[in-house]
């Protein structure tokens, strides 16, 4: 009898978002996680297990927070998801030539969240095969204390659009860019019935 590959994936919420973006604009921002895990399996024996999302609630841009909010609602309906949080902060930068100080926005705590997951999942046995969906090279010293404590399990970094890091290649057993089409089968209805009844509709922005 064939032994199942227990497949998971790990995605890297804001690294995939402005991945997608830099390449693609906003056209695939409306994507179903879970489906697009799926479609990284090529092999029958293998199942997905779960999907793990990371990222951080948007603050201080009311536009964003509503368009965000939709999105999460929507990825709360896929069974086999969880979504992780962060944390969302404002730093300030001073400008050397007119002294003006700006406050850019971060999130913080994605990286360290997904090490700390990655490695309980792999010292509890939950999978055979990982899926890191990211380009953050800070990802690679996890990546490679896996592999060296649980040589069995592979780990495939699986970059999105212009993200691809050397780090996560030479630390990974194996790696690829997700192609255009991927993003495109992998996309929610216009319209997703929330789980709490209501419609959520895919933003205008979006379109």
């Amino acid at each position: 009898m064939t032994k199942t590959t227990r497949a998971v994936a790990y995605i890297d919420g804001f690294n995939l978002y402005f991945g997608l973006r830099s390449k693609y604009g906003r056209k695939y921002s409306w994507l179903n996680v879970e489906q697009l895990a799926q479609s990284l399996i090529v092999d029958p024996n293998t199942q997905l297990q779960f999907v793990k999302y990371f990222t951080a609630r948007i603050r201080n841009n009311p536009s964003k927070q509503r368009r965000q909010i939709q999105y999460l609602e929507a990825l709360e309906t896929l069974a086999n998801t969880q979504i992780i949080y962060g944390k969302y902060y404002f730093s300030e930068r001073q400008c050397p030539a007119c002294n003006h100080t700006h406050r850019f926005p971060s999130e913080k705590m994605t990286d360290v969240n997904i090490a700390v997951n990655m490695l309980v999942d792999a010292y509890e046995d939950r999978f055979d095969l990982a899926f890191l969906i990211s380009g953050d090279s800070d990802l690679s010293g996890p990546v490679k204390e896996i592999r060296k404590k649980f040589p069995s399990k592979i780990i495939i970094a699986a970059f999105p659009p212009d993200t691809k890091s050397l780090e996560l290649v030479k630390a990974a057993n194996n790696y690829f860019m997700i192609g255009e089409r991927k993003f495109t089968q992998s996309q929610f209805p216009v319209n997703v019935k929330s789980k709490s009844g209501y419609i959520l509709t895919k933003p205008d922005r979006w379109k």
